[in-house]
């Protein structure tokens, strides 16, 4: 993105910003210890979102046996995860202030057929995580209304007068260099976002990996595309054939199965759509839309998809191991962590970031204790074995936009993007008590446990480092100071001797 618009946008009073209720979901969902208690009295203060969730309860996404009287039952019928995935939509779908109505009216038709259409690609395509998945397909096009808001008039006239989807990327990237999908990973940055929902965002529009979460929210903004389709039968044909191929080649669906998923869509649009007050399409564009369906499963057309999807998923494993062989040079052999050289590139990009738009952003230097002692007593392949399930122990009780990698020897790095100090030592002593509690290696049938000294430090809360090398400095001493202090234990900042 060019620093020019980085900058519009950073300086624009009437950006898209979530409400508070949408801001407290966010912290809850980041919280492994939120109760469903919590989350009720957070939705509660929302009378609007507290009825959508009643109606979505009641909905044949989540049929139950009985109808859903009240917020409690509600949630309990959704889920924990379920509740705070889809409040957190609700309450982001309300997000634009409408200064635009055509051209908004248009982000957020294609976004809602999106979000559907991303839940039912996840179940065909066995991808779990149904509603982070219609969450991200609901989100996959906010970076439009950044740009509406930053951009205005002219903006507004470029998604009116773009055919699709494909023509209103193009004119994007010759005007700024870039796209709505990254302006919206921009935006989800500022909102603190989960890096699930921010990568899946980015890539909606820029395919950089293989999951089959982010695949399923590319996927599913082609399938908004056929209901967006206007003019005559040759464009709505076009829109199906280039979401069927997508399907193939990303997600591995026959046509059958799209068909089916087409089908599925109809019976539940209406009711999605009144969930977010959309209008939904007259019967007469819908029942043209699955005859159009249909008849693409008996013409010439399919065989073209077939051959279509067999080049691009050849295309695809060429690519993956390519991208299998750059992962491996970034990871260390022996533990899998990121190495030094990437971690040093990672760490001054977060520290730069974070310094720019003043967010938190916090290391922890870790170092096993008495590592030597296993090494001398038990021979280095154990100490190899430790070392391993160490960082796995590691790398699964940190979130996915956190960085872990081995500095050297014994000592490992976690970088904590957005998480101030207070959170961060929460986070890294509850590592602590959970890592000295499980067995790192076993030997001759006997569990061995380690425990780990850490030094944190924290970036933009009580104190400005000028450089990331003062950040990592500030780690190192605090984690000397933990060591002085008697080892199996978590300081934050400098203590002295």
């Amino acid at each position: 993105m060019r620093p020019e618009l980085e900058a519009q946008l950073l300086n624009c009073r009437n950006l898209p910003s979530p409400p508070g209720v949408a801001l407290r979901i966010i912290e809850l969902a980041q919280d492994p210890e939120v109760v469903m208690a919590t989350a009720a009295d957070a939705i509660g203060l929302d009378a609007a979102l507290s009825a959508r969730m009643l109606r979505i309860a009641n909905s044949p996404l989540y049929a139950s046996r009985r109808r859903v009287e009240n917020l409690s039952q509600a949630l309990t019928v959704l889920g924990l995860n379920a509740t705070l995935t889809l409040a957190l939509g609700f309450s982001l779908a309300r997000c634009g202030n409408g200064s635009h109505p055509v051209a908004q009216g248009r982000v957020w038709r294609r976004s809602v057929i999106a979000a559907l259409a991303c839940r039912l690609l996840g179940q065909h395509a066995g991808v779990r995580k149904a509603e982070e998945l219609m969450l991200a397909g609901l989100l996959q096009d906010i970076g439009m209304l950044a740009l509406l808001e930053v951009l205005g008039e002219d903006y507004a006239r470029l998604v009116e007068n773009a055919e699709d989807n494909a023509a209103l990327l193009a004119a994007e990237r010759e005007w700024l260099g870039c796209d709505h999908a990254t302006v919206g990973g921009w935006l989800a940055r500022q909102w603190n976002l989960p890096a699930l929902l921010r990568e899946a965002i980015i890539e909606s529009e820029h395919p950089a990996s293989d999951t089959g979460f982010n695949a399923c929210v590319a996927v599913s903004g082609h399938v908004a595309d056929i209901w967006l389709a206007t003019g005559d039968a040759d464009r709505t044909d076009a829109a199906h054939r280039d979401a069927a191929l997508h399907a193939a080649t990303r997600l591995g669906l026959d046509y059958a199965a799209f068909l089916s998923l087409i089908e599925e869509m109809v019976v539940a649009l209406p009711e999605v759509c009144a969930m977010f007050d959309v209008p939904p399409a007259p019967p007469a564009r819908i029942q043209a839309l699955l005859d159009q369906a249909r008849e693409l499963l008996v013409v010439r057309n399919l065989r073209e998809i077939q051959e279509a999807a067999r080049a691009r998923k050849e295309a695809d494993e060429h690519e993956d191991r390519a991208r299998r062989l750059a992962e491996e040079v970034r990871r260390d052999p022996l533990t899998g962590a990121y190495n030094r050289s990437q971690l040093e590139e990672v760490l001054e990009k977060e520290f730069d970031a974070a310094t720019r738009h003043g967010w938190p952003l916090s290391i922890a230097f870790i170092d096993l204790d008495d590592f030597k002692q296993v090494n001398d007593r038990w021979g280095h392949l154990v100490g190899d074995e430790v070392l391993r399930n160490f960082a796995k122990a590691l790398m699964r009780r940190v979130r996915s936009s956190d960085i872990v990698a081995r500095y050297g020897g014994e000592e490992f790095l976690v970088v904590l993007p957005g998480i101030g100090e207070e959170a961060a030592a929460q986070v890294v002593r509850r590592i602590l008590s959970e890592v000295s509690c499980a067995a790192m290696a076993d030997v001759s049938g006997q569990p061995l446990h380690v425990t780990f000294s850490a030094g944190l430090a924290t970036q933009g809360t009580l104190e400005q480092f000028r450089h990331v090398d003062d950040l990592l400095r500030a780690a190192d001493e605090a984690l000397y100071g933990a060591k002085r202090q008697g080892r199996n234990r978590v300081s934050v900042g400098a203590v002295g001797p």
